[in-house]
Protein backbone atom coordinates (compact mmCIF):
# COMPACT_ATOMS: atom_id res chain seq x y z
CA UNK A 1 0.00 0.00 0.00
CA UNK A 2 1.43 3.25 -0.34
CA UNK A 3 2.21 5.68 1.86
CA UNK A 4 0.00 8.85 1.59
CA UNK A 5 0.05 12.48 2.62
CA UNK A 6 -3.60 14.54 2.52
CA UNK A 7 -2.30 18.01 1.65
CA UNK A 8 -4.26 21.53 0.62
CA UNK A 9 -4.18 23.97 -1.47
CA UNK A 10 -6.47 27.17 -2.14
CA UNK A 11 -6.08 27.83 1.30
CA UNK A 12 -7.45 24.88 2.90
CA UNK A 13 -10.15 24.58 0.64
CA UNK A 14 -9.02 21.39 -1.81
CA UNK A 15 -7.55 18.33 -0.68
CA UNK A 16 -5.14 16.08 -2.09
CA UNK A 17 -4.32 12.75 -1.50
CA UNK A 18 -0.62 12.43 -2.70
CA UNK A 19 2.35 9.92 -2.20
CA UNK A 20 4.24 10.70 0.83
CA UNK A 21 7.41 9.20 -1.69
CA UNK A 22 7.49 10.05 -5.36
CA UNK A 23 5.98 12.83 -7.29
CA UNK A 24 3.69 15.18 -6.04
CA UNK A 25 1.60 17.92 -7.21
CA UNK A 26 3.24 21.65 -7.35
CA UNK A 27 3.11 24.96 -8.65
CA UNK A 28 3.10 23.67 -12.14
CA UNK A 29 -0.57 21.99 -11.26
CA UNK A 30 -2.11 25.44 -10.18
CA UNK A 31 -0.50 27.03 -12.84
CA UNK A 32 -2.91 24.60 -15.35
CA UNK A 33 -5.49 25.34 -13.63
CA UNK A 34 -5.56 29.30 -13.42
CA UNK A 35 -4.64 28.53 -17.09
CA UNK A 36 -8.32 27.50 -17.81
CA UNK A 37 -10.62 30.29 -18.64
CA UNK A 38 -13.93 30.08 -16.93
CA UNK A 39 -16.86 28.48 -17.77
CA UNK A 40 -20.83 27.89 -17.03
CA UNK A 41 -21.08 24.28 -18.49
CA UNK A 42 -19.56 21.59 -20.04
CA UNK A 43 -16.98 18.72 -19.80
CA UNK A 44 -13.59 18.80 -19.49
CA UNK A 45 -10.76 16.30 -20.11
CA UNK A 46 -7.14 15.72 -18.36
CA UNK A 47 -4.73 13.33 -19.67
CA UNK A 48 -2.50 12.48 -17.31
CA UNK A 49 -3.99 13.76 -13.93
CA UNK A 50 -1.54 11.60 -11.48
CA UNK A 51 -3.45 12.49 -8.28
CA UNK A 52 -5.72 15.14 -9.46
CA UNK A 53 -3.12 18.18 -8.59
CA UNK A 54 -4.38 20.02 -11.44
CA UNK A 55 -7.47 18.63 -11.71
CA UNK A 56 -9.40 18.76 -8.77
CA UNK A 57 -8.55 22.50 -8.24
CA UNK A 58 -9.85 23.04 -11.51
CA UNK A 59 -12.98 21.35 -10.60
CA UNK A 60 -13.42 23.64 -7.93
CA UNK A 61 -12.82 26.49 -10.15
CA UNK A 62 -15.27 25.67 -12.63
CA UNK A 63 -18.14 24.29 -10.38
CA UNK A 64 -20.43 23.78 -13.26
CA UNK A 65 -18.20 21.90 -15.16
CA UNK A 66 -18.02 17.97 -15.68
CA UNK A 67 -14.18 16.70 -15.30
CA UNK A 68 -12.70 13.48 -16.38
CA UNK A 69 -9.21 12.77 -15.34
CA UNK A 70 -7.09 9.84 -17.46
CA UNK A 71 -3.90 8.34 -15.60
CA UNK A 72 -2.01 5.74 -16.60
CA UNK A 73 -0.50 4.39 -13.46
CA UNK A 74 -3.22 2.85 -11.60
CA UNK A 75 -2.09 3.66 -8.09
CA UNK A 76 -2.45 7.76 -8.76
CA UNK A 77 -5.47 6.57 -10.00
CA UNK A 78 -6.81 5.66 -7.17
CA UNK A 79 -5.05 8.72 -5.32
CA UNK A 80 -7.14 11.04 -7.58
CA UNK A 81 -10.17 9.02 -7.20
CA UNK A 82 -9.43 9.20 -3.24
CA UNK A 83 -9.22 13.22 -3.63
CA UNK A 84 -12.21 13.02 -5.69
CA UNK A 85 -14.20 11.71 -2.97
CA UNK A 86 -12.26 13.93 -0.07
CA UNK A 87 -13.64 17.00 -1.70
CA UNK A 88 -17.03 16.05 -2.66
CA UNK A 89 -16.44 15.83 -5.96
CA UNK A 90 -18.17 12.44 -7.16
CA UNK A 91 -21.32 13.82 -9.04
CA UNK A 92 -19.21 15.88 -11.59
CA UNK A 93 -15.41 14.29 -11.48
CA UNK A 94 -14.10 10.70 -12.61
CA UNK A 95 -10.90 8.76 -13.13
CA UNK A 96 -9.88 6.41 -15.64
CA UNK A 97 -7.24 4.14 -15.05
CA UNK A 98 -5.80 4.34 -19.27
CA UNK A 99 -3.03 4.76 -21.17
CA UNK A 100 -3.97 8.59 -22.53
CA UNK A 101 -4.15 7.70 -26.77
CA UNK A 102 -5.98 4.46 -26.52
CA UNK A 103 -8.23 5.85 -24.19
CA UNK A 104 -9.21 8.78 -26.81
CA UNK A 105 -10.08 6.32 -29.22
CA UNK A 106 -13.35 5.82 -27.94
CA UNK A 107 -14.42 9.68 -27.00
CA UNK A 108 -13.45 11.36 -30.26
CA UNK A 109 -14.95 15.07 -30.26
CA UNK A 110 -16.70 14.64 -26.95
CA UNK A 111 -14.74 17.74 -24.90
CA UNK A 112 -15.43 21.45 -24.27
CA UNK A 113 -11.70 21.82 -22.89
CA UNK A 114 -8.84 19.36 -22.82
CA UNK A 115 -5.68 20.01 -20.89
CA UNK A 116 -2.33 18.43 -19.80
CA UNK A 117 0.69 18.58 -17.53
CA UNK A 118 2.85 15.90 -19.58
CA UNK A 119 6.58 14.19 -18.06
CA UNK A 120 8.80 16.95 -19.20
CA UNK A 121 11.60 14.55 -20.59
CA UNK A 122 12.22 12.25 -23.11
CA UNK A 123 14.05 8.85 -22.40
CA UNK A 124 17.77 8.88 -21.66
CA UNK A 125 18.03 12.95 -21.27
CA UNK A 126 18.05 13.41 -17.49
CA UNK A 127 19.21 10.74 -14.54
CA UNK A 128 16.72 8.10 -13.60
CA UNK A 129 14.25 9.90 -11.44
CA UNK A 130 13.93 8.82 -7.87
CA UNK A 131 11.22 6.42 -6.53
CA UNK A 132 7.91 6.62 -7.54
CA UNK A 133 8.76 9.52 -10.15
CA UNK A 134 9.40 8.09 -13.79
CA UNK A 135 5.92 8.35 -14.72
CA UNK A 136 5.97 12.28 -13.50
CA UNK A 137 8.98 12.74 -15.52
CA UNK A 138 9.90 10.80 -18.54
CA UNK A 139 7.72 10.40 -21.39
CA UNK A 140 5.54 7.25 -22.39
CA UNK A 141 4.13 9.32 -24.75
CA UNK A 142 6.04 11.95 -27.19
CA UNK A 143 4.63 15.50 -27.03
CA UNK A 144 3.77 14.89 -30.33
CA UNK A 145 1.59 11.97 -29.50
CA UNK A 146 0.03 13.66 -26.09
CA UNK A 147 -1.18 16.98 -28.52
CA UNK A 148 -2.78 14.50 -31.18
CA UNK A 149 -5.25 12.55 -28.11
CA UNK A 150 -5.56 15.90 -26.40
CA UNK A 151 -7.20 17.38 -30.13
CA UNK A 152 -8.50 13.93 -30.81
CA UNK A 153 -10.61 14.29 -28.05
CA UNK A 154 -11.49 17.84 -28.34
CA UNK A 155 -14.98 19.38 -29.87
CA UNK A 156 -14.56 21.17 -33.40
CA UNK A 157 -12.75 24.87 -31.77
CA UNK A 158 -12.43 23.31 -28.20
CA UNK A 159 -9.51 24.36 -26.41
CA UNK A 160 -6.65 22.73 -25.43
CA UNK A 161 -4.25 23.44 -22.86
CA UNK A 162 -0.82 22.59 -21.78
CA UNK A 163 1.98 23.85 -19.48
CA UNK A 164 5.35 22.41 -19.67
CA UNK A 165 9.08 23.21 -19.91
CA UNK A 166 9.59 26.28 -21.79
CA UNK A 167 12.96 24.60 -23.34
CA UNK A 168 10.53 22.76 -25.19
CA UNK A 169 8.42 25.27 -26.44
CA UNK A 170 9.37 24.46 -30.85
CA UNK A 171 8.12 20.59 -29.93
CA UNK A 172 4.66 21.64 -28.81
CA UNK A 173 4.50 24.75 -31.90
CA UNK A 174 5.50 21.90 -34.20
CA UNK A 175 2.43 19.70 -32.50
CA UNK A 176 0.20 22.39 -32.27
CA UNK A 177 0.56 23.87 -35.44
CA UNK A 178 -0.57 20.47 -37.41
CA UNK A 179 -3.69 20.61 -35.64
CA UNK A 180 -4.62 24.02 -34.32
CA UNK A 181 -5.04 27.50 -34.82
CA UNK A 182 -5.36 30.58 -32.56
CA UNK A 183 -2.08 29.15 -30.55
CA UNK A 184 -1.27 31.87 -27.92
CA UNK A 185 2.09 31.39 -25.57
CA UNK A 186 2.43 32.79 -21.86
CA UNK A 187 5.82 32.21 -20.65
CA UNK A 188 5.57 32.14 -16.73
CA UNK A 189 9.27 33.28 -15.27
CA UNK A 190 9.72 33.82 -11.10
CA UNK A 191 10.44 37.27 -11.08
CA UNK A 192 11.44 40.03 -13.60
CA UNK A 193 14.47 39.95 -14.95
CA UNK A 194 14.89 35.60 -15.01
CA UNK A 195 14.41 33.84 -17.91
CA UNK A 196 10.87 32.16 -18.38
CA UNK A 197 11.52 28.18 -17.41
CA UNK A 198 7.86 26.98 -17.98
CA UNK A 199 5.12 28.13 -20.35
CA UNK A 200 1.50 27.97 -20.66
CA UNK A 201 0.22 26.92 -24.29
CA UNK A 202 -3.20 26.86 -25.98
CA UNK A 203 -5.09 26.74 -28.85
CA UNK A 204 -7.88 25.77 -30.97
CA UNK A 205 -8.91 22.47 -32.55
CA UNK A 206 -9.53 22.79 -36.12
CA UNK A 207 -9.20 26.39 -36.81
CA UNK A 208 -6.95 27.53 -39.39
CA UNK A 209 -3.66 28.23 -38.82
CA UNK A 210 -2.28 31.45 -38.36
CA UNK A 211 0.46 33.93 -36.46
CA UNK A 212 0.95 32.23 -32.95
CA UNK A 213 0.33 35.24 -30.44
CA UNK A 214 3.37 35.27 -27.84
CA UNK A 215 2.50 37.72 -24.93
CA UNK A 216 4.28 39.22 -22.35
CA UNK A 217 5.42 37.00 -19.39
CA UNK A 218 3.63 35.83 -16.04
CA UNK A 219 6.26 36.45 -12.99
CA UNK A 220 4.90 34.51 -9.73
CA UNK A 221 7.22 36.77 -7.72
CA UNK A 222 8.07 40.57 -7.64
CA UNK A 223 11.21 42.41 -8.01
CA UNK A 224 11.51 42.03 -4.03
CA UNK A 225 10.78 38.18 -4.03
CA UNK A 226 7.49 38.36 -2.71
CA UNK A 227 4.38 37.11 -4.48
CA UNK A 228 3.17 38.77 -7.71
CA UNK A 229 -0.82 39.72 -7.99
CA UNK A 230 -0.88 36.65 -10.93
CA UNK A 231 1.15 34.97 -8.47
CA UNK A 232 -1.35 35.19 -5.73
CA UNK A 233 -4.02 34.74 -8.46
CA UNK A 234 -2.92 30.96 -9.04
CA UNK A 235 -2.43 29.89 -5.16
CA UNK A 236 -5.89 31.52 -4.22
CA UNK A 237 -7.85 29.51 -6.74
CA UNK A 238 -8.58 32.41 -9.18
CA UNK A 239 -8.35 32.15 -13.12
CA UNK A 240 -5.34 34.33 -15.17
CA UNK A 241 -6.19 36.22 -18.04
CA UNK A 242 -4.13 35.59 -21.27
Amino acid sequence: MTATTQDTVYQGRVKLIQPLKGFRAGSDSLLLAAALQDRDSGEALELGCGCGGAMLPAAFRLPGVRFTGVEIDAQMAELAQAGVAANGFEDRVSVEAAEASDWVKRHENRFDLVFANPPYFEPGRISPPGEGKAGAYIESLDVAGWVKAMVFAAKPRAPVVLVHRAAELARLLAALDRQTGDITVLPVASRPGEEARRVLVRGRKGLKRGPVRLLAPLYTRDASGGPSEAGLRVTEGHSITW
